[in-house]
């Protein structure tokens, strides 16, 4: 089953990939809800937010599961103003946590990434975000190398109009474990900080300045 995408997976194996896929996801969901009662978020910047403008929203692979904690039970309400398209990588064992995205409040995942399609559905969610959908973004995702850009995101704001917006992601304790972005799991009891930074636009003849932009947002 190595090579197969959620979408293609023989009919066979589709009941399979559902339990694995809902039974997990859920688990899953389960989880970063109870570890969400032990632990205490601190927020700065949401003024970089206007409700009225749909943004793409990025952080570093390595902070995911703080984002995923400051996102219980829903993703934040100032993030569901518009609704969310969200690209991610297609090959079935990711089906579990695109059932995560769903209940966190994703309403769209368009499948694809470095590798797998990617400017196909880079394009498609371009689409969304023309039609006044926001994202959310892992610019060195989905196997790294850690904390380089890759010039997606640059493309898909360039050519859809939609600003990015860096999100910082910090625990107090975390436990780092041995994987190559090096992921971050937050300790009972921590705090995460998260810092919304400014909005940064990107056009098609000034993207160095952007990545530079960019890079100094995500820290």
């Amino acid at each position: 089953m190595r090579a197969y995408r959620v979408d293609t997976i023989p009919s066979a194996y589709k009941p399979l990939l559902c339990l694995y896929g809902y039974g997990l996801g859920f688990l899953m969901f389960v989880y970063f809800l109870v570890q969400r009662l032990t632990v205490r978020v601190r927020i700065d910047g949401l003024e970089h937010i206007d409700p009225e403008t749909n943004y793409i929203f990025c952080q570093w692979h390595a902070t995911v599961p703080l984002a995923f904690q400051w996102a219980m039970p829903r993703l934040p309400r100032v993030f569901t103003v518009r609704p969310h398209a969200w690209m991610q990588h297609p090959l079935w064992y990711m089906k579990s946590i695109h059932v995560l995205l769903r209940l966190i409040g994703v309403q769209k995942i368009v499948l694809g990434s470095t590798g797998h399609e990617g400017r196909q559905a880079a394009d498609e969610l371009v689409g969304f975000l023309r039609a006044g959908f926001s994202t959310w973004l892992l610019p060195d995702g989905p196997a790294g190398p850690p904390r380089v850009v890759k010039r997606g995101i640059l493309h898909i704001s360039a050519h859809s109009g939609v600003p990015i917006i860096p999100i910082q992601f910090e625990a107090s304790r975390c436990i780092r474990i041995r994987s190559w972005d090096r992921k971050q799991w937050p300790s009972p009891f921590s705090t995460i900080r998260v810092r919304i930074m400014a909005p940064i636009c990107v056009s098609e003849n000034a993207t160095e300045r952007a990545e530079e932009e960019l890079y100094a947002g995500l820290g």
